[in-house]
């Protein structure tokens, strides 16, 4: 007995269409009557973001998403009120407005009226006109948000950082890249040094703090005295923290991952005093950090040995450095040495004879080595990605003839 696919019914329908992409759900709903019942079952559309041009008024587009049961929706460009959005999806649990550079406080202030409790996630970055204005309303009115990004807003002072203290107490994701107002002070308000004006924001677990050049080391004392659920905690390009600060955060045992990318006061005296605190760190970068050197390693070594993504490019190590770090870096495996102009075969070799749960490493620049070592590195077992070339990014699966793709600069 055939059974054509027409006799299915809508249950099945549905489960067939969820494995289709987005342009795919919408084809066909176009088919039939039967399909298109089928497409729109809430199962099909679960965790899709809905991504939109609000250009002209079209009467049917939130009542269609609400009946899709979508609730996240990324706005690409914003020609009508932000409103017209909120009074649409009143159930709304994610927006985006990446980007949307003609967003004003204006705007967000009439959009944001009354309470939206369903709200728990909220991109702003990029919307330059934003200021701590807005940041009063979304901390009075979105209290159980959850992640906000602020990056690129450089209007923000610490009066904005104030408001969310006071009121996006869920709050576990904030970002606040190129913030360039935002300083000690306001970092103080999040974590709670000012408990008689704001709570704080005590339940963060990541904080992009990239690019916010007047942070100092008091910041990063505040940080681990108020913010100890963090995890994820990103100073990249902070050129005011020091070697010093790094005390403060040794005593975080919550923290999973570290940027100090580009931090030009972090030496091996501060990769020393993270070592000898109480962390569990599972990815660290000190990329850029022209003060991290071979000792660096060694104090990874002893302390910080639990360490699965290392990033070390243009610091200055050697193959010496090396051989101290890979006999105990038993869990390492995303390995990032680019740049770093002293490591030779001698130092490929010591990472393919101990590292051997790599799954990916970044040579670009290590004008050093040669075919030899390339060929022991490519050997080892887990090896997924290597990382020659500025744009080269290459799939280590039977590479064959380690000559064939060894950059120019080899000898």
């Amino acid at each position: 007995m055939e059974i054509h696919i027409s006799s299915l019914f809508p249950e099945i329908l549905a489960m067939i269409f969820n494995y289709l992409d987005v342009k795919g759900k919408g084809r066909v709903a176009q088919v039939c009557t039967a399909w298109r019942d089928a497409s729109y079952h809430k199962s099909v559309w679960r965790g899709v973001e809905a991504k939109l041009h609000l250009r002209r008024a079209n009467p049917s587009l939130f009542p269609s998403l609400q009946t899709r049961g979508i609730k996240k929706v990324q706005i690409l460009s914003l020609r009508r009120s932000l409103s017209y959005v909120i009074q649409g999806m009143p159930n709304i649990e994610s927006l985006n407005l990446s980007g949307c550079y003609n967003l004003t406080d204006n705007g967000l202030g009439h959009a944001f009226v009354q309470d939206i409790l369903s709200l728990r996630i909220l991109n702003l970055s990029l919307c330059k006109q934003i200021t701590d204005s807005s940041l009063g309303r979304i901390a009075q009115y979105l209290k159980n948000l959850e992640l906000l990004d602020l990056g690129g807003c450089s209007n923000i002072t610490n009066t904005g950082l104030l408001l969310i203290a006071w009121g996006l107490h869920n709050l576990k994701s904030l970002n606040l890249r190129s913030c360039r107002h935002v300083s000690d002070v306001g970092i103080g308000h999040l974590a709670g040094m000012t408990r008689s004006a704001a709570e704080g924001c005590l339940s963060l677990e990541h904080l992009t703090l990239q690019d916010c050049q007047k942070l100092t080391d008091l910041s990063l004392k505040h940080i681990s005295k108020g913010l100890n659920k963090l995890k994820v905690l990103n100073l990249s390009f902070c050129g005011g923290i020091s070697d010093a600060g790094m005390i403060h955060l040794s005593h975080m045992t919550q923290l999973w991952t570290l940027n100090l990318r580009s931090c030009d006061n972090i030496s091996d005296t501060g990769i020393m005093h993270l070592s000898m605190g109480a962390l569990r760190l599972y990815g660290l970068d000190v990329s850029f950090c022209d003060k991290v050197g071979d000792q660096s390693l060694a104090y990874i070594a002893q302390g910080l040995y639990q360490l699965k993504s290392l990033s070390l490019c243009s610091c200055h190590i050697s193959d010496d450095g090396s051989n101290r770090m890979v006999r105990q870096m038993h869990e390492l495996k995303t390995l990032n040495i680019g740049q770093c102009v002293r490591i030779t075969d001698k130092g490929l070799e010591l990472i393919a004879d101990h590292l051997t749960q790599l799954t990916g490493i970044d040579l670009y620049g290590c004008t050093k080595i040669t075919k030899r070592g390339l060929e022991r590195i490519t050997q080892l077992p887990c090896l997924k990605v290597l990382n020659l070339g500025l744009w080269q990014m290459t799939e280590v699966k039977g590479l064959g003839d380690a000559s064939e793709i060894l950059p120019c600069y080899t000898s």
